[in-house]
């Protein structure tokens, strides 16, 4: 058995803060499953679901379960959707999982598809709703706001697929938004934006910057390669944290001008600097 070693930032940071959300296969060997672990991904998914091919299924499932009683690793798991046959057996699987973070459940177009994972779960255990057809997107307001729902997250791809939408960001802005609105009412963090498939450095960066101008705070990868980039376009930028630091200051000092802008800028001020300690950017 391989020894994980999960790097401490992000080790420690909550999950509802997490930006990289890096999917690796359940299928994959020990190895690439430990790189995963040991990437800069804030948080990493095995994938029982579309990453996992059908005929493996079973001897994948086991090898999760052994992997997360190891004592050393800990990680979420996406499962397959409450209308497939593999549904219970993942759940009936991880129920035994020590290092089990919590699920992101595959499919996910009703609020009881929630409701109905998180009770066949250890209590708290959170679940991630993945939206993935149109009839998920219709009921997401009801779905974030079913208990058990810790976070959404968009599969870009099946809803592609599943609409006809194209992938410019004008097609999918509502979508996104819809996501955005209905997590603001569920009372969750800002939701989880679909991959990037093949994109790097400027072109990543332009992708996450649709993600952030949406409200969404974090986004899924396939590659590792990726996570450092994500990690960058979706935290506070240096200009961001310069002008909170200033406006701190003079706050401070009580020698900013405190017309009707003041206080909900200064609040803005405090979530970034609270975001940028929290990701290790915030210097003295």
């Amino acid at each position: 058995m391989i020894n994980f070693h999960r790097n401490e930032r992000a080790a420690s940071l909550p999950a509802r803060l997490s930006r990289s959300w890096l999917l690796v296969s359940a299928a994959a060997t020990e190895e690439v499953i430990a790189q995963a672990l040991e990437s800069e991904a804030d948080s990493v998914l095995i994938d029982l679901e579309d990453g996992c091919p059908e005929d493996q299924k079973d001897a994948a499932r086991e090898r999760v379960v052994a992997v997360l009683n190891g004592g050393a690793a800990s990680a979420w798991v996406r499962i397959n959707g409450i209308e497939s046959d593999h549904w219970a057996k993942d759940l009936e699987a991880l129920n035994n999982a020590a290092g089990l973070k919590g699920v992101m459940l595959a499919m996910t177009e009703h609020p009881d598809h929630v409701t109905r994972t998180a009770m066949m779960l250890p209590a708290g255990t959170p679940v991630i709703a993945l939206i993935e057809t149109a009839l998920g997107m219709v009921n997401v307001v009801r779905i974030a706001k079913a208990p058990g729902t810790f976070r959404l997250a968009f599969g870009q791809g099946d809803y592609r697929r599943d609409t006809g939408v194209s992938d410019d960001p004008i097609a999918l802005a509502f979508a996104r938004s819809q996501m955005v609105l209905a997590s603001r009412v569920g009372g969750l963090a800002g939701p989880i934006d679909g991959p990037s498939v093949g994109k790097y450095g400027s072109d990543l960066i332009k992708d996450c910057a649709v993600t952030t101008s949406h409200g969404m705070t974090g986004k899924l990868t396939l590659d590792p390669a990726q996570t450092e980039t994500i990690n960058l376009g979706l935290a506070p930028s240096a200009d961001e944290i310069a002008w909170a630091r200033e406006l701190l200051q003079k706050s401070e000092g009580d020698s900013v001008p405190k017309d009707g802008s003041y206080l909900p800028r200064l609040a803005r001020a405090r979530k970034v600097s609270s975001l940028a300690k929290t990701y290790g950017l915030w210097r003295s």
